[in-house]
């Protein structure tokens, strides 16, 4: 029979690495969490962090689920132009800094529009959403965003932070 002291001190230490792994796996590079004022929303992202994935984009996708996206990622800010070449669906595009903070949306963006969607100066990342969403999850430029690409010692919401 194990003692009750004994037995403690292994479920504190075994619920102490679940919580452990639990805040560990809370920000990885396959989500997104975004906060606007009290609301916070997740979404499963895909990484374009090359030219070539920065190019093709989410070009002749038909579907994309509701809280999914794809994060763009650029080595330090810059002035950046998206448009909707052989893009199926249409999209929000948020421009963000390289703090993590929305500076622009641009939303419902024409699928197959080859008009030049500009970003703005000082953009770092560029989160694609379905089209839509940034209005039924009331986001607007000052949103923050958290993700393990963004530079802890830079972000306005870094990864380590629970809230």
């Amino acid at each position: 029979m194990v003692q009750p002291s004994i037995l403690g001190a292994c479920l504190a230490t075994i619920a102490s690495l679940a919580a452990g792994s639990v805040l560990a796996l809370d920000c990885n590079v396959g989500q997104l969490d975004i906060k606007n004022g009290d609301n916070i929303s997740r979404f499963s992202v895909e990484i374009a962090d090359t030219f070539e994935s920065r190019a093709t984009g989410l070009m002749n996708r038909d579907y994309m689920a509701q809280f999914a996206g794809m994060l763009f990622i650029y080595d330090t800010e810059k002035t950046v132009s998206f448009w909707m070449k052989n893009t199926l669906i249409p999209l929000d595009m948020l421009f963000i800094d390289e703090t993590g903070v929305v500076l622009r949306i641009h939303e419902n963006a024409i699928p197959l529009d080859l008009t030049q969607i500009p970003g703005g100066d000082g953009v770092q990342y560029v989160l694609e959403i379905n089209g839509g969403m940034a209005s039924m999850l009331n986001l607007t430029p000052g949103a923050q965003i958290k993700h393990p690409e963004i530079d802890a010692d830079l972000a306005i919401w870094p990864c380590d932070e629970n809230n």
